[in-house]
């Protein structure tokens, strides 16, 4: 038997969106592993202790990523089944097929150059900012930390740039849509635009990640890549679009950020690496399965039962260090999937990404800050991310004929030697040479 009590602690409503810490220190009184609901009538196990995490995330012997028994369990319209149903990717496999379809992905990210990145982060950032510069104020999650990845996105995958406000209408629609008919829709216009990529890339291969999927020696068939571009997307936008906008509502409000800006006594870098430890973007994931009943860290766990990982949780539990005061060190953490075989693929880009957004925007607008305090800040319900709703912002406004640097006349990078800024050349999908 499990040690579920009669009554789960739920994690989605505003309650524990407005104060997730205070539903763990709830959760601590059952030990590292927790007895939650994450939908109405959907329960689970959340690991909340730090070790207790990295012993799950590391032992593939005993943990499965494949949720298909448990996902018999649900009704076909459940709300948590578009994050947790199993797809031919790499996020719900194991063995040698989770091997397999994450070779193409860390195989392909790895012919990114990172300063051709950091130049296409500075582009996509110059090109909203132009969009509110002059008004002096902006939502800058609507209007910057959710559109900015997928602006990148649209180039790094080969689409043309006109594609680009396509993709975030639909990712906006899915995230923002008042009721089901729209998210539906946005739903579908999204599906249409990963299969006008495809289509795309079929006729003409380019230096870009879909190409490289498609021509990898894994030989992913046309099934396999598209759900390996749509993981890709999904799980980089979310995250990315968190990270942004969580450390920039601390830097905006606290003044050891806020003199930063200027003064650099701490960087956009300290910023994000205190997100990652008190409020990761993707606070409760990482869903696993054991293979058979266990007792686990004290709990009885049946085989196939949900468990999920609470980084959050996890990562402020070692020591109670405060979640609200800057570290310079950083900390550890457990964010980006922590450790074991299914630790994000893309960490790297998706940390220079938030980087270069958050150095961009503060260098153009070097007098951000809130329009209200950062507890006032209404974050959006849900048990598996940590993400602001609003950032409402002023600043004072610039406009295209203002003298000096702006986004409408800043370079969008230096340029390295040549020697080191020439494109990796397309070669059909040659593996990466430190594959993960």
């Amino acid at each position: 038997m499990t040690n579920y009590t009669p009554e789960l602690v739920p994690l989605y409503g505003p309650d524990f969106a407005a104060d997730p810490h205070a539903v763990y220190t709830r959760l601590r009184q059952y030990g590292p592993v927790a007895p939650v609901e994450i939908s109405p009538g959907v329960g689970a196990h959340l690991v909340i202790d730090y070790q207790a995490a990295l012993d799950l995330l590391k032992d593939t012997g005993t943990w499965s990523k494949d949720p298909r028994v448990w996902q018999e369990t649900l009704p076909a319209d459940s709300p948590v089944l578009p994050m947790m149903q199993w797809r031919p990717n790499a996020l719900f496999n194991d063995g040698e097929v989770h091997d397999r379809y994450r070779s193409v992905i860390t195989d392909s990210f790895s012919l990114v150059e990172p300063h051709h990145l950091r130049q296409q982060v500075a582009q996509a950032a110059d090109q909203l900012i132009r969009e509110f510069a002059a008004t002096g104020e902006a939502d800058l999650v609507t209007q910057y930390a959710r559109p900015l990845p997928l602006v990148v996105f649209n180039t790094l995958f080969g689409m043309p740039d006109h594609y680009s406000p396509r993709l975030v209408a639909a990712l906006a629609g899915m995230f923002e849509s008042a009721g089901p008919e729209e998210a539906t829709k946005a739903n579908a216009d999204f599906e249409s635009y990963v299969m006008e990529l495809i289509a795309l890339k079929h006729e003409r291969r380019g230096n870009d990640l879909t190409s490289w999927f498609m021509d990898h020696p894994a030989g992913l068939d046309p099934e396999e890549v598209v759900h390996q571009v749509v993981l890709t997307m999904a799980a980089g936008h979310e995250p990315t679009t968190n990270l942004i906008s969580n450390a920039l509502s601390r830097m905006l409000s606290n003044p050891d950020y806020y003199s930063s800006l200027s003064s650099g006594a701490l960087t956009a870098r300290d910023a994000i690496n205190d997100v990652l430890r008190s409020e990761p973007p993707m606070a409760n994931y990482s869903a696993h399965f054991p293979r058979r009943t266990i007792r686990f860290h004290g709990t009885w766990i049946q085989a196939n039962e949900l468990v999920l990982v609470s980084y959050a949780a996890a990562n402020t539990a070692p020591d109670n260090i405060p979640t609200d005061s800057p570290r310079t060190d950083g900390g550890s953490h457990l964010a980006f999937g922590g450790s074991g075989p299914h630790v994000c693929p893309a960490k790297q880009p998706a940390l220079l990404m938030a980087t270069a957004a958050i150095e961009r925007l503060t260098s153009h607008l070097c007098d951000l800050e809130l329009t209200l305090p950062r507890e006032q800040l209404s974050w959006r319900p849900g048990p598996f991310h940590r993400a602001l709703a609003h950032l409402p912002a002023r600043f004072t406004p610039v406009t295209p004929n203002q003298a000096g640097v702006t986004p409408w006349t800043s370079p969008t990078t230096s340029t390295p030697p040549d020697a080191t800024s020439t494109q990796k050349p397309h070669s059909s999908g040659a593996a990466a040479p430190h594959p993960a």
